[in-house]
């Protein structure tokens, strides 16, 4: 029978496989950027069948009908939260000069969280250090503690935060936890009822179905990391709730910004979308949104990004702030797989007369993506571009320094998963003051680094080569 003959199975396997490659070459450019579309092509003129079952998994970053409709809900239930935050007579938005105004107003425009004047940076470096201050602030809560983060996890690191929570609720302290369900997916079913037994009320972010009508991929992550006490102390950085040494034979070094002053409101805000995005409960009330008090003096503003929005937020404002820059840019980053117009902005910076620097962790904690982001760097030697390779730890810090007048710390990579697939958060800080203090935290870090050269990097082996260029092909998937 021709149903038995292999033959006719070949030529059906053949004929799907072209047929896969002409039909895709159609779908995949459809509102993609040129190198994640030829990324795309790759696989699939390679492996059709494998690329198509990719694509349909993770190849689209379009959120799923019922959260977009949430979404669209969002501006209209957080109304009264935004008219009452404007009307409160200790919010004001400063004028930070001719030179940061533009990157004022697209931040504004982008995230829709506006500057915010009267707060106090604290820059955190110290690991354990960290989580001890924030299970303390936890403490010392009286109404609330939120607490957002891509990776939670109970373990040793982490018991004092846990226990911390426990003893808040106990004394009718509200607190809430977000936790992202693949980052944390470790701990989930060990992890949440242990919190709710604790009176602690825990929300998955983003739980994975396959069912069509709750549809949620698992790339699609809420990458965040927030922490917010009565609404009057907020942290952010790029530091999870996790023992530093939960991967083998690497330990992460992290920096958060423990804040206090009205842009608090502003995480307080991201936080509360979060929540409402995945409980539909709106958290709005005064005891939430409490009238700020002024602690300081550094105007601030924070900016969300994420598929949530129709652009790239992070990687607009970033592109924006290299192409404004007049003396120096130190950006700091995990992972560098950076999109076309980071990578001409950072260049053109660096023909232009600014001094930029990019610091890096000489060995990275994924193979393949060090890969990848070691293809970057001859072509950011040549334009000048200072590239510092971090030796003594896997340096997970992301933030950014423009010149002497603001910086950007927060949660998100220099890379296209931040960019385009992640939910971030970013903090922008204009003031000289924290500025000097991230550059002095800066120096510090190169004093742990060797300075790349061209004439060094050159002379790898042609194996590495082949192999980096490789996996830069496929770095748009990433």
């Amino acid at each position: 029978m021709v149903w038995t003959d292999p033959t006719h199975w070949a030529w059906i396997f053949f004929v799907s496989e072209w047929a896969i490659r002409l039909a895709m070459m159609v779908v995949v450019p459809f509102r993609r950027t040129p190198a994640a579309a030829k990324g795309w092509l790759l696989l699939i003129f390679f492996e059709p069948w494998i690329g198509l079952a990719a694509y349909l998994l993770i190849g689209r970053p379009k959120l799923p009908r019922w959260r977009s409709e949430k979404l669209t809900q969002l501006p209209v239930v957080m109304a009264g939260v935004n008219d009452r935050l404007t009307g409160d007579p200790h919010v004001f938005h400063p004028d930070v000069g001719p030179a940061l105004a533009s990157a004022v107003t697209l931040a504004e425009k982008l995230g829709g969280l506006p500057i915010l004047g009267g707060n106090d940076m604290e820059l955190l470096v110290d690991y354990d250090g960290i989580l001890a201050r924030l299970a303390a602030d936890i403490d010392r809560a009286e109404r609330h503690v939120h607490l957002l983060f891509y990776i939670f996890v109970d373990d040793r690191a982490t018991a004092a935060i846990i226990d911390a929570l426990g003893r808040a609720a106990a004394r009718g302290v509200r607190c809430r936890v977000l936790l992202d369900a693949v980052g944390s997916w470790s701990t989930l079913r060990t992890l949440i009822p242990k919190l709710r037994a604790l009176g602690v009320a825990v929300q998955e972010m983003l739980p994975v179905r396959f069912l069509p009508w709750k549809m949620t991929r698992f790339d699609l992550r809420n990458h965040r990391k927030i922490a917010v006490i009565d609404g009057r102390i907020g942290y952010t950085g790029s530091q999870n709730l996790i023992c530093a040494e939960f991967k083998e034979g690497i330990t992460y070094e992290e920096l958060m910004v423990r804040v206090t002053g009205p842009v608090v409101l502003d995480l307080q805000y991201v936080f509360a979308a979060d929540w409402y995005l995945e409980t539909t409960e709106l958290l709005d009330g005064d005891d939430v949104f409490p009238s700020p008090a002024l602690a300081g003096t550094a105007p601030a503003q924070a900016l969300p990004s994420g598929p949530d929005y129709p652009t790239q937020n992070n990687q607009r404002l970033i592109v924006a702030l290299l192409h404004g820059a007049r003396k120096q840019v130190v950006l700091t980053t995990p992972y560098f797989i950076p999109d076309e117009p980071l990578l001409q902005a950072m260049e053109t910076a660096a023909l232009g007369g600014v001094d930029v620097h990019l610091m890096v962790s000489e060995t990275g904690d994924n193979w393949f993506v060090s890969l990848a982001q070691e293809s970057y760097y001859e072509e950011l030697l040549e334009s000048g571009i200072h590239i510092h390779l971090y030796r003594k730890n896997f340096l997970h810090a992301k933030h950014l320094s423009i010149d002497d007048a603001a910086a950007m710390i927060g949660s998100s990579n220099l890379d296209i998963r931040s960019f385009a697939l992640n939910a971030e958060v970013m903090l922008m800080i204009y003031d000289t003051g924290v500025v000097s203090r991230l550059a002095a935290e800066q120096q510090r870090c190169y004093a742990n680094c060797c300075l790349l050269t061209l004439e060094t990097w050159r002379q790898r082996s042609f194996t590495r080569k082949v192999a980096q260029n490789l996996a830069r092909l496929l770095s748009p998937l990433l």
